[in-house]
């Protein structure tokens, strides 16, 4: 057929090894391995509230996820031609939703998202995203991830009531075990039955453990809330129940509520390029891993190590990040997750127009994703928060002038509950070890004026009061 043998060439499907029905079943793999994001993107971005006290819509955040998932995966296949899905990404969503959005409204931080996409495809196009990368050391980018995965889980165990802040105590703990120092009540249960579910898979390495733990314990979390009769508070922000309608037209209320240049009138310069530093770090190393991770699972790897259409892929890479600004949604990115596809035989980019096809399809299911309760999602992000820890293993412990920014990095995160925060300790800390080793010639320029920044940050009141700001 001359539509298939044209398809066949444009992606070059037999020349990698690879068939129709491969591509297909690799697309499919990929897309129940990530769609806990439609779920996980909505909880994080969805339960906290912007510096005026206004909270996204579940149902606008499950359209907006998904528009974006669908659009630049598509995009990917068609463009970059690799087995690479894209959605918000986890991390990155963290800083929108706990960093961003206390210090201004959910428009200007949706507006740095897009200004941090602008500028990745800015340092792509003008080649400087690999000098970027250069800059950082490796055990950095490492702890940095880590650091992430503790947050993460943190937010988790906190979502799901599982950990709870002390009310009204001074000179004690500030969280402590459940909502009286003890575990009690049915939605903590099912979290904590869901948090052994989602691992015991991923320990016989189903795929799509994830997604079959949050799909699971929600059915529980339905049949508790109606058996038991619970107060619908019990549950929090959402009430597990079976929706009235499966199918619903997508809400894309939220598409376009984005500010280019609000957030500059909200919060001082230092902390605004902090900000947007922080996503584009995020961002930026995550996006390098994985492409390489997946094409070299793949096989597809040249005899350097380059990744075929690199330039393309990281354009459209850093123009997820601006859709997904654009649409609410947070930052998009690829996914490490795309690699279930290339398990099931996935070469080319015909797999990623599948998933694509797929994250349109779910554009229709919203009223599925917002049945699910927050204890039922919140053991993919301990879950998620373990595969980030897992890099731990490769930081020397025994070099203190790495060991220790590490640390720092890992351990400011979620003690001061800011991802920009750990980043900055551990970038100080390696400064100034490097320095006081006499290795200060070791450190790119671009890190020494990075953690110049961050000194400034961390000493902006006293600061303000000497020039008396």
């Amino acid at each position: 057929m001359p539509a298939a043998q044209a398809v066949d060439r444009y992606f070059r499907i037999s020349e990698r090894g690879s068939s129709v029905a491969r591509e297909v079943r690799g697309g499919f793999a990929t897309f129940f391995t990530m769609a806990y994001i439609l779920v996980l993107n909505p909880l994080i971005l969805g339960s906290t509230e912007d510096k005026f006290g206004t909270q996204l819509s579940t149902g606008q955040l499950v359209t907006a996820t998904a528009l974006v998932a669908a659009v630049m995966t598509a995009a990917m296949g068609l463009g970059g031609n690799l087995p690479l899905a894209l959605a918000a990404g986890l991390g990155l969503n963290a800083v929108v939703a706990y960093q961003l959005a206390p210090l201004m409204s959910w428009d200007d931080a949706m507006g740095l998202v897009v200004l941090e996409g602008i500028l990745i495809c800015l340092l792509v196009v003008t080649g400087l995203r690999e000098a970027v990368m250069h800059a950082i050391p490796k055990p950095l980018k490492q702890a940095i991830s880590v650091g992430i995965g503790m947050f993460i889980a943190f937010i988790g165990f906190i979502d799901a009531g599982f950990a709870t802040r002390i009310p009204g105590e001074t000179g004690s703990v500030p969280v402590q075990l459940g909502a009286t120092g003890q575990l009690s009540g049915w939605p903590v249960l099912v979290f904590c039955l869901g948090v052994l579910l989602t691992i015991a898979l991923m320990a016989r390495g189903v795929r799509g453990a994830i997604l079959i733990s949050i799909v699971t314990m929600t059915a529980v979390a339905i049949a508790i809330n109606e058996l038991a009769e619970m107060r619908p508070l019990a549950w929090g922000l959402t009430v597990p129940s079976f929706p009235d309608d499966i199918v619903a037209l997508p809400d894309f209320g939220l598409v376009g509520s984005f500010s280019l240049f609000g957030a500059f009138e909200q919060v001082g310069a230092v902390t605004l390029v902090l900000l947007v530093f922080t996503l584009l770090l995020s961002d930026f190393f995550d996006t390098m891993g994985t492409v390489v991770g997946v094409s070299s699972e793949a096989g597809l790897l040249d005899e350097r190590g380059r990744v075929p259409n690199l330039g393309r892929v990281l354009l459209i890479d850093g123009a997820a990040a601006v859709a997904g600004g654009a649409a609410s949604a947070s930052s998009g990115t690829s996914y490490i997750e795309s690699a279930a596809g290339v398990g099931e035989g996935a070469r080319t980019g015909f797999a990623s127009l599948v998933t694509g096809a797929l994250f349109g399809l779910a554009l229709f299911l919203t009223p599925l994703a917002t049945v699910v309760p927050a204890q039922a999602a919140a053991p993919a992000l301990v879950a998620v928060g373990f595969l980030l820890m897992a890099q731990v293993r490769h930081i020397d412990w025994q070099s203190y002038e790495i060991a220790i920014p590490a640390f720092l990095t890992i351990a400011v995160m979620p003690f001061t509950y800011s991802i920009t925060n750990g980043i900055g300790a551990g970038f100080l800390a390696y400064v100034t070890l490097k320095a006081a080793l006499g290795k200060a010639r070791e450190v790119h320029p671009l890190l020494w004026g990075a953690a110049a920044l961050f000194a400034v940050y961390f000493a902006i009141d006293p600061i303000e009061q000497l020039f008396g700001a």
